[in-house]
């Protein structure tokens, strides 16, 4: 019987659409095995985390090796294995009609059901909030309920920081000719490729004067058939 070891991640940037997290989490772990499948929820408890589960422990444990404290979304993941099995991987073991199967199944929703009766405990015997003697003050008119959010700054005119975002590189662009590129600059310190993704890489300095410079360096300059484009990293 094949053994699956699903792989925790925490530490996940939680305002990104659950969609589009996986898809993130697809590109950059699917180099190192295939994938059986990656669970991520919008629950309030499940943010920030997921788990993404290999056919195999040997691509779980380079995974966890390679990734670990790898920035996705200008956060360092942390990666162990999980110390439980998902529906995925305990449905591949056992097979889905299995015997294992269905009592995996009802234990999970049993302690889900659990879970969520002591919440709702919790939430019974909490305090109701003490009243108030203030007399509310007379609306000046409608207000709009939608969240206020703050608007985006465009990437050229991100602030400066010791590390840059560099795009556009040609698809056949690695940590090699990036250094080529970049080590003529004072103060460079290392280069980092992102798993699964081709034409971008970040580049990180000693100094912010360095990182200043550089980005005066090679913005504009021409890699192969591509104009290379250099910000600074959103953070």
């Amino acid at each position: 019987m094949k053994a699956y070891r699903p792989v925790y991640v925490r530490n996940l940037e939680e305002s990104i659409k659950i969609s589009t997290l996986k898809q993130s989490l697809q590109a950059i772990f699917s180099q190192y095995g295939a994938i059986v499948d990656i669970v991520a929820k919008r629950s309030l408890k499940a943010k920030g985390q997921a788990f993404v589960v290999f056919d195999s422990i040997q691509a779980a444990e380079n995974a966890i090796r390679e990734v670990q404290t790898f920035p996705l979304f200008n956060k360092p993941m942390v990666l162990a294995f999980a110390r439980t099995r998902s529906d995925a991987t305990v449905m591949r073991e056992a097979g889905e009609n299995s015997r294992e199967f269905e009592t995996h199944k009802r234990r999970r929703l049993a302690e889900k059901e659990r879970k969520q009766e002591q919440l709702a405990l919790e939430s019974e015997q909490r305090p109701a909030p003490a009243p108030t003697d203030k007399v509310p003050r007379k609306s000046a008119g409608l207000k709009s309920t939608a969240p206020i959010t703050a608007p985006q700054i465009p990437d050229e005119y991100l602030p400066p920081n010791t590390t840059l975002f560099l795009r556009d590189l040609p698809d056949d662009a690695d940590s090699d000719m990036l250094i080529g590129l970049l080590g003529r600059f004072n103060a460079f310190k290392e280069v980092r490729m992102v798993p699964g993704r081709k034409g971008i890489a970040f580049a990180e300095f000693e100094t912010l004067e360095a990182a200043i410079s550089a980005k005066d360096g090679i913005a504009g300059i021409m890699l192969g058939n591509s104009v290379v484009k250099a910000t600074y990293q959103r953070q």
